[in-house]
């Protein structure tokens, strides 16, 4: 799925999901998971990232955190990557092991954390992979053992989490331990894990596709809160961006790239970004948008925008081109 813009600023709390290619394993064994869980430790510490959820799944994996100083784009990418990397050597396994685009949600902390931690905590119970709240106590591979004091690391916001209950330990945790109990029968909360899937330059937003569009502000389905809390989101985000492609020359590197493909490909750039659809445009159109969007990080809406054509067009295009390069 083609990415689409990431609102990230340090400190945002976020819900980031991660799923293995065509809903496949993730992880093999506990030596996989292992290393996934010692990777984000590693990385939360070194990179400012603040954990204070986190569930492993099958095939898929739950993250609730803070951002670092350096956005949650690079804690990703290095997450990612370097165990998608070692995975491949151990398994003696070639190709993609991650769906393509991680998918994240901006989350309002006051009104959403504690829902958030408890959803991703219960996931386990709630798939099956261990049939209690007791066998969930001392399941290994997820952060509410680290909340019951079951186990301890370093990097795993837990006193952040256990504050939110009481000020003392003890009480704390038999308070979070009953918020757990009482939550365990709700189900999927599907409010709780929208949003489209989204990547970003970096850190800083990209929201061009939201320039100019007001009336999108208050329901978008990349950010989990109120209308205020959407409208605010938006805006710093809409602000950063504009700085960002100022201070960056990306518009630059934008219509070079355009210019450059369309000469190499023999066709007239003009007639490109009049969205001309012969078959030969449309293959060139493809080519520049899975580039833009690879190289640069371009929103699919600001690719539709430079080539003159609509989103859908632009989404279909580079999916057309990753469904190739993933065979």
């Amino acid at each position: 799925m083609p990415r689409q813009a990431r609102l990230d600023a340090p400190g945002t709390l976020h819900h980031v999901m991660i799923r293995g290619i065509e809903r496949s394993p993730t992880f093999d064994d506990d030596q996989d998971r292992h290393d996934f869980v010692s990777r984000v430790g590693i990385l939360a510490q070194e990179t400012g990232t603040r954990i204070l959820a986190w569930a492993l799944m099958k095939n898929h994996v739950h993250l609730l955190l803070f951002s670092g100083p350096p956005g949650i784009s690079r804690f990703m990418r290095r997450l990612l990557t370097g165990y998608a990397l070692r995975y491949n050597r151990r398994h003696r396994r070639n190709g993609h092991l991650f769906q393509n685009r991680y998918k994240s949600i901006v989350c309002e902390e006051g009104a959403y954390l504690l829902e958030l931690v408890r959803y991703i905590h219960l996931n386990p119970l709630r798939a099956g992979q261990v049939k209690s709240m007791e066998e969930l106590d001392q399941y290994p591979w997820s952060g509410h053992r680290v909340i019951m004091g079951e186990e301890k690391n370093d990097w795993q916001e837990r006193d952040y989490v256990l504050e939110q209950f009481h000020e003392k330990e003890w009480k704390a945790i038999r308070a979070y331990r009953k918020f757990m109990e009482d939550g365990k029968d709700q189900g999927r909360r599907p409010e709780l894990v929208g949003g489209g899937l989204i990547r970003s330059l970096g850190g800083w937003s990209q929201v061009l596709p939201l320039i100019g569009s007001p009336e999108r502000i208050e329901h978008d389905d990349r950010i989990l809160g109120s209308g205020d809390f959407v409208a605010e989101i938006i805006r710093e985000a809409e602000k950063n961006v504009r700085r960002y492609l100022r201070d960056s020359g990306l518009k630059t590197s934008i219509e070079n790239a355009i210019k450059e493909i369309c000469r190499k490909e023999g066709v007239a750039e003009q007639d490109m970004r009049m969205g001309v659809r012969t078959r030969k445009y449309s293959r060139v159109r493809a080519k520049i948008s899975h580039y833009l969007s690879h190289e640069f990080g371009v929103s699919q809406a600001e690719i539709a925008r430079q080539l003159g054509v609509c989103t859908s067009a632009i989404a279909k295009a580079i999916e057309k081109i990753e469904m190739v390069e993933n065979k």
